[in-house]
């Protein structure tokens, strides 16, 4: 449908279309371009929403305050050790009981708070160049990182603790500031 012509006041067809005319007003289908694009951005708008919901990808259709993650949260320290089972030495090797033992004995009276145990398995070079392969602990610690200089000693204690009471060559000490929220 063609779309009315508007009224020219004391124009010239002319001089609305020239480029060079200071009084150039948008031609008829520049104006309906432009509006039906205009339509297509508010339909989309209001749209984005409600594909959201139907999707159910949990995207929330209303704006969420703009925070991020590094905000939440206090900064601490998250320190990793990991205790290998095999005993260089031939012994047996660590079990499960020796090793909740030396937690509750060395770990849990210095850092009273929590602490996180995970199972793993893990493998190293040793000083003949052959990889060892043996069942292993990871203990995750996390503290203020304002306690990270008291901290510190009692973490190297737990280490040699262990290197001792098991003929460990070493247990490994990985550490990341982060922030946390309980």
């Amino acid at each position: 449908m063609p779309f009315p012509k508007p009224r020219l006041s004391g124009l010239s067809r002319h001089s609305l279309d020239s480029p060079d005319s200071p009084n150039v007003r948008l031609r008829p289908r520049r104006r309906a371009a432009l509006a039906a694009a205009g339509a297509g951005l508010a339909v989309l708008a209001v749209g984005t929403p409600v594909a959201y919901a139907t999707l159910g990808t949990g995207a929330s259709p209303e704006p969420r305050p703009a925070t991020s993650t590094a905000s939440r949260g206090k900064a601490y320290i998250e320190t990793r050790l990991f205790f290998g089972t095999e005993r260089p030495d031939g012994g047996a090797d660590v079990t499960d009981r020796q090793f909740l033992a030396f937690i509750d004995r060395e770990v849990t009276p210095r850092f009273p708070d929590g602490l996180t145990i995970q199972d793993g398995r893990g493998q190293w070079r040793d000083s003949n160049g052959v990889i060892e392969r043996e069942r292993s602990y990871e203990l995750t610690l996390l503290y203020p990182t304002s306690e990270a200089r008291q901290r510190d000693p009692q973490i190297e204690r737990i280490r040699d603790a262990y290197e001792k009471a098991y003929a460990q060559d070493s247990v490994a000490r990985l550490e990341e500031r982060t922030t946390a929220d309980f």
